[in-house]
């Protein structure tokens, strides 16, 4: 591919991304749902104006890698440490319920398998992209209903943040199964060596950050430091311990997340994210999907995929909320706010296509998960919200 056509592809793919995220945005639907459907329009499923190459696997990949660096930075630990052993609980339960569903749904569609066949591994990691959860909609909801300050949205935010590190471990752990020489042992070794180089690295590192960051506050050579760590905590996790380099990332922006100039860093993340890498990398799964190979089949398996998707997150929150004696109704609350899907579950996604556990049919699951519950979740929120109160006046 010669520069003229990547320019040309480019100046499309930011221009439709920008446009129909907006659109997205209009209808109160997260932008990422704009910038996929873009890249669906501009792909092979409609007009055909942009291919996938791998010139815009690489832009892709380094928004990945970002947007996990964002998302560390984003990690309250005070907020972690304060709320503690509930949200953890919630968390798990949020995991673990999804994973099992997700398998156990791949299964009945494709047939069962045994530990350590591929459909196995396949079916795993199939429930593996049903963990994450992306509660930015949730956020919004509460904040416009003034609930966010609230016990429950804060176990919310709590949980959701503890459910993407659980999530983090299972992908790569379902990841280093891929190797077809690789056992429990081995992946399970590898693993937990990585997260005790990370632990070192991040004690060295986030003393080195907060002098510089003393010394030289509000300064562009603190974000332009912190990326280089991404890369390279990206780069040691993957070439080395055979950890996904999403990981990695994830775990640099857990370690700068205190500093006095988190959030600086993480805006001047954002405004990479959002100008290109992230862009190229939704619009990427649009380009990625084509609709018109998409079976009946895959729709009926879209569809289940949404209804255990959704209705999973409910019942393993929901019901570790209820045996750590929240009310119902908070607990609804709290399962409704959790399953919610977004960025995380397109990158996890991402990584299962690029590992060979994928096909890319399968992004139209993901991604009318992401609408759905995008849709649903606001509005069971209002509505479950509003009953409380209502029933509150009529008590009183």
């Amino acid at each position: 591919m010669d520069t003229t056509e990547i320019l040309r592809q480019l100046a499309i793919i930011v221009l439709a991304a920008k446009f129909f995220g907006l659109l997205a945005r209009k209808v109160k639907a997260p932008m990422v749902v704009g910038e996929i459907i873009a890249g669906l329009v501009i792909g092979p499923s409609l007009f055909g104006f942009v291919q996938s190459s791998d010139f815009l696997q690489g832009l892709a990949e380094i928004g990945v890698i970002m947007l996990m660096f964002s998302a560390g930075l984003g990690t309250d630990m005070k907020q972690l440490k304060e709320t503690g052993v509930k949200s953890t609980v919630i968390a798990c339960a949020g995991v673990f319920v999804p994973l099992i569903c997700g398998t156990v749904l791949y299964m009945c569609f494709y047939g069962f398998a045994l530990p350590g066949q591929e459909g196995f591994l396949k079916a795993l990691f199939i429930g593996t992209i049903l963990t994450a959860t992306s509660v930015s909609i949730t956020v919004q909801t509460l904040k416009e209903m003034g609930r966010l300050s609230e016990p429950i949205g804060t176990t919310i935010m709590s949980s959701a943040i503890i459910d993407d590190v659980i999530g983090i471990v299972v992908l790569t752990v379902v990841i280093g199964f891929k190797d077809p020489d690789a056992k429990i042992l081995s992946v399970a070794v590898r693993t937990l060596l990585f997260f005790v180089f990370a632990l070192g690295v991040g004690f060295v590192a986030y003393h080195i950050f907060k002098k510089i960051d003393q010394k030289y506050p509000h300064t562009r050579r603190i974000p332009i430091m912190g990326m280089a760590l991404a890369f390279i905590m990206a780069y040691v996790a993957s070439e080395f311990f055979g950890v996904a380099d999403i990981t990695g990332a994830y775990i640099a922006g857990v370690i700068l997340s205190s500093l006095d100039d988190s959030d600086y860093i993480s805006r001047k993340m954002d405004v990479n994210s959002y100008m290109l890498f992230g862009p190229v990398f939704f619009c990427s799964i649009g380009l990625q999907t084509n609709i018109r190979d998409t079976d009946m089949s895959i729709i009926i398996f879209a569809a289940a995929f949404v209804a255990v998707g959704l209705l999973s997150k409910i019942i393993g929150c929901s019901g570790a909320a209820l045996c750590l004696k929240y009310k119902l109704r908070d607990s609804l609350k709290i399962g409704i706010g959790m399953m919610t899907r977004g960025e995380v579950a397109l990158i996890v996604a991402q990584r299962g296509l690029a590992a060979g556990l994928m096909k890319h049919s399968y992004f139209t699951a993901v991604i009318l998960l992401i609408i759905v519950s995008s849709i649903v979740t606001p509005l069971l929120l209002k509505m479950i919200y509003s009953e409380g109160s209502s029933a509150g006046l009529q008590e009183t």
